[in-house]
Parts: structure tokens; sequence; C-alpha cells
């Protein structure tokens, strides 16, 4: 690791990325593109053994990736993995907060849920993310520069809101509030802060009838995280193009 620190330290113009869930799904092509992009990607996982695999198989295809065991639920997990990574790469230049689950029951309702599943899909899906901001946001400010993106959902939209998947909908809906309160908080500091929907795509929690790929549901991410400096912030995104709250 000490010859990775080095090598990074000695290419500073080599962005250093912190993807969360890396290890599958959408979050596996956002570390494979951002990596095909020129970018240190260092893949985070909550399984070490599944961070691991992931890494390996995406170093086979020649790309610079680094793993991290990260629970982003943990808040000590958190403060752990951010320490690490500062040892080894010196910075976080980019990150996103693509880690997330779904555990509602199928046909949940607002009245009716346990609070519990309220409780456990925020820790991840808001509270994750959030810690992790916290952590990250001033070690870009200090370099003034930071890419942060959010992976959301059109099932967050307050515009629309619908039945269904409450507690998901809910914890998504606070990930955006959460963004467009740290874009303007940061605005005009070098960091610019912006929430992705991937749409429905064919992941273990999509599901196989969801009519996009993983890599299609990674691209708008990846876009959002190579931004140039006056790239938009504050926004919420799909395809690449503007979508409302």
């Amino acid at each position: 690791m000490a010859g990775k620190r080095k090598r990074d330290q000695a290419n500073p113009g080599r962005r250093i990325a912190l993807v969360t869930g890396g290890n599958r799904g959408i979050g596996y092509e956002i570390s494979r593109q951002l990596a095909q992009a020129g970018l240190t990607v260092v893949l985070a996982s909550r399984s070490a053994a599944a961070g691991r695999a992931a890494a390996q198989r995406l170093r086979g295809e020649g790309l610079d990736i680094d793993v991290q065991r990260l629970d982003v639920s943990s808040a000590v997990s958190v403060r752990a993995a951010v320490r690490a990574i500062i040892r080894r790469h010196g910075r976080i230049d980019v990150l996103v907060n693509n880690a997330g689950i779904l555990a509602d029951p199928h046909g949940a309702r607002v009245v009716g849920s346990s609070p519990a599943v309220f409780r456990k899909t925020l820790a991840t899906n808001f509270y994750g993310p959030l810690l992790l901001v916290q952590a990250a946001t001033p070690l870009m400010l200090a370099a003034g520069y930071g890419r942060i993106v959010n992976m959301s959902s059109g099932l967050g939209q307050l515009k629309g809101m619908g039945i269904g998947t409450p507690a998901y909908r809910v914890s998504k809906c606070a990930l955006n509030a959460l963004t467009a309160t740290l874009a303007a908080e940061t605005r005009g500091k070098g960091v610019l802060v912006n929430a992705a929907c991937p749409g429905w795509v064919r992941t273990r929690m999509g599901g196989a009838k969801a009519p996009r790929t993983a890599a299609q549901g990674a691209d708008t991410a990846v876009w959002l995280a190579t931004l140039p400096p006056r790239g938009p912030t504050g926004g919420f995104f799909r395809n690449r193009k503007l979508i409302s709250w």
C-alpha cells in the first residue's frame, strides 16, 4: 500500500474516487466506468470478501481499483474507512453515494409499516450518505475541488409521489433534500453536488424485468462525477438531463 500511496502522490492529477456499494450492480459499473475514465477508484463494500472479489475482476481489465470495507450504516465504519483512504491516497476527490437498500415488504403502505423498516432504510440510504459527505466535504473544500453524486430514485420525487415502498421513497426524498442543501452550502467553492436517478435497472434490487442495464444506469452518475469546473450543482438528473425534485 505504501507504493500505491507514493504513486498517487507522484501523480496529483489522477483523481481519487470513492464508490460505496461498488461490489455489484450499478456501483460496480460506476467503479468500472470511472476507472476507465482515468480515475483511481476505491471500491467500497460492506462485505470485505465481496469487495476484494469485485476489485480483482476489475483489475483483471487493467483498471486502477483499490478496495475498502465500508458499512455506510455504521458511523464507526465510515470514520475508519475515510481514515484508511486518506492514509493510502491522501485525499478523496469524488464521492459516489451508491450503496442503498429496499427493505419495504411487498405491498407496503405507510399505515401498517413498521417504524423499524423506516429506521433500517434511512440508516443506509440517508444517514450513510450524510456521514460520508460530512467526512469528505471538508477535504474537498480544502483542496478546492470535489464531486459528490448521490444515487437517488424517481420514487423519491415529490412531483408525482405515489404509493408503495414508503420507507424507500422517504429515504430517497430525504437524500434529495440533503443534495440540494449541501450544494447550496458549497456553491462557488469548487465542489459540485448532484443527485442521479439511474432509472429501472436490472440488478438484484431492480429485478430481471427492468429495461436498463447496469452500465446504462451508471452513465449519469459517472457524468456527474467527472463534471468540468462550470458544471451544474444542486440538480437531480436522469439520462444526463435535469428532472424535477
